[in-house]
């Protein structure tokens, strides 16, 4: 593909590791890495130690190569996520085409400032020889003269985004992997809630946070339905103990801005026409509207929260979720739940939907394993000898 090297590497090749490596290191030593805390993930994610251990984790009973020239379609919605999807690439050993969004992200210039600068230096020269980050409109003649010559597409977006892609022709090997719309939700048990003590509120409050408010329930793992589960007396005092303590940080770490307060309350009044399982609506200022359920709806995936609108419901079990989850669910983050039983639970039932389950404070950790999918493992190739 003109000046850029298609040739593969093995997965978890020591260069690709040196560089992202190297990377990190220059993201953590700006003040910048303070600021916006994606940065921060990301470039701690890229720690040598993780991504060895990522390695020594990697199956290696059949030999693997990089499929050859991966054109990745980054969110516009996620800063971030552009970078993770070129390191998933890089890692599983091929060459790189990344479109950054057009969208103006402080965290992107950061990122592919450093990108740049390292691609300049010698010591990563085979990298900057098969990698490129590039910036151009929604252009279809574009993207299909790109994805003519790739190996495999990584596409992040929206359903219509998707399959408006997916229309734009590909060499009949091309691998189309997907990430489309997806719902998230979250599952706390009440007595944990009560028994833990003041510092883990705070840390759960914290982790809740981050889950939410970091991407103001935009990103795809993000919650907006919350599941309690316990009797009734429990499930309120639990719910004033948790609410209590994550207003109180957001006073200190939330800035919610005027049109993001008005676009809260046009939801509010939305889901109080169109939604008549709602049983009442508490309001927490401008910072938390809650909408608690009475009976929860098989479509509820179809009603998302943004900036601190969420939805309740009680349970007792976990039957419910037989009721509801569809393929549009991803994430299920717990608290005070025993996961294993949970992921037990999806499994036996057979349930369509839900691909991770992790710990409050861990919903947007994004890693080699997304959206049921081994990325590694997907974006090589497997070489086989009998």
């Amino acid at each position: 593909m003109g000046t850029i090297s298609c040739k593969p590497l093995h997965p978890y090749a020591s260069v690709s590791i040196n560089f992202l490596s190297a990377l990190s290191k220059a993201l953590l030593s700006l003040p910048a890495a303070r600021q916006y805390p994606d940065i921060a993930s990301f470039a701690y994610w890229c720690r040598a130690s993780n991504l060895s251990r990522l390695a020594r984790a990697f199956d290696s009973t059949f030999r693997r190569v990089g499929r050859g020239l991966v054109l990745h379609i980054a969110p516009a919605n996620v800063p971030v996520n552009f970078a993770f999807s070129f390191a998933f690439g890089l890692l599983a050993g091929n060459a790189n085409i990344v479109r950054i969004p057009d969208a103006s992200h402080p965290q992107v210039d950061i990122i592919c400032d450093e990108v740049a600068r390292l691609f300049a230096s010698s010591e990563h020269s085979q990298i900057a020889s098969m990698n490129r980050l590039i910036q151009y409109p929604r252009d279809d003649a574009i993207t299909a003269m790109l994805s003519e010559s790739c190996h495999v597409r990584l596409i992040w977006g929206g359903d219509s985004t998707i399959s408006h892609l997916r229309a734009i022709p590909t060499s009949p090997r091309c691998v189309d992997i997907s990430f489309a719309d997806r719902y998230s939700l979250c599952l706390m048990d009440a007595e944990a809630i009560l028994d833990v003590d003041d510092h883990g509120i705070r840390q759960l409050a914290s982790g809740f946070f981050n889950d939410a408010f970091i991407m103001d329930q935009n990103a795809c793992s993000s919650p907006h339905l919350i599941l309690w589960r316990g009797c009734t007396d429990i499930v309120e005092a639990a719910m004033q103990r948790f609410w209590a303590a994550l207003i109180a940080l957001l006073h200190n770490k939330y800035d919610l801005s005027p049109i993001h307060a008005i676009d809260k309350y046009v939801q509010l009044c939305r889901t109080a026409i169109n939604l008549a399982y709602v049983g009442s609506f508490t309001r927490h200022d401008n910072l938390v509207y809650r909408a608690r359920l009475e009976t929860l709806p098989r479509n509820i995936e179809d009603y998302r929260g943004q900036y601190g609108f969420f939805y309740e419901y009680v349970i007792e079990d976990f039957s419910c979720l037989k009721e509801i989850v569809s393929a549009r669910y991803q994430t299920l983050t717990c608290f005070g739940v025993d996961r294993e039983a949970l992921v037990a639970f999806i499994i036996n039932e057979g349930l369509i939907g839900v691909d991770r389950v992790v710990p409050v404070g861990k919903a947007l950790d994004i890693g080699v394993i997304w959206d049921g999918h081994d990325l590694i493992a997907e974006l090589s190739r497997i070489v086989y000898t009998a």
